[in-house]
């Protein structure tokens, strides 16, 4: 990583390259670790993707599973119906409202997955154990940041 002296626009402009390629190269080693687990656990990309929704934001509809995830709620039912079958996910009568459905990820299975992200956890721990707090928090500040800039433009793109 380069430092930049203040007033330097040019190392700054390659600084924030260099920022932004990383992440690039970043989300392409996610998605190769994603692919690598998802064909171990028989899991395609997308099913994945809900299935992680399901677990950190559930239970939820099928709807807001779809919407979240930047589906079409036909689309979901066919990844619902997978997820069930393969004993990932349950559905499951809304009990605030009788007629709604809600899925809710099952706990069985999701020993297989965090076994298969043991590697990158820990290295992500020991990544995390090389700063201060007060660095912690300008890279979580960041990447809560970088998040909403990446929602932002999923929204504007969908919304076009």
């Amino acid at each position: 990583m380069s430092s930049v002296t203040p007033g330097d626009a040019r190392a700054r402009r390659r600084l924030t390259n260099e920022i932004k390629g990383d992440l690039r190269e970043l989300r392409n080693q996610l998605a190769m670790l994603n692919r690598q687990v998802g064909a171990r656990l028989e899991l395609n990309d997308v099913d994945m993707d809900c299935l992680d929704l399901i677990s950190r934001h559930g239970p939820l509809s099928p709807s807001a599973v779809a919407r979240r995830a930047g589906l079409h709620p036909a689309t979901m039912t066919g990844i619902l119906d997978r997820l069930e079958r393969a004993g990932w996910v349950a559905r499951e009568r809304d009990p605030a409202d009788r007629r709604g459905v809600t899925v809710r990820a099952l706990p069985d299975r999701a020993g297989e997955m965090y076994g298969l992200l043991a590697g990158m956890n820990s290295a992500m721990d020991d990544i995390c154990a090389g700063y201060t707090d007060a660095e912690l928090d300008v890279v979580a500040g960041f990447l809560s940041r970088a998040i909403e800039a990446g929602r932002g433009a999923t929204e504007e793109l969908a919304g076009s």
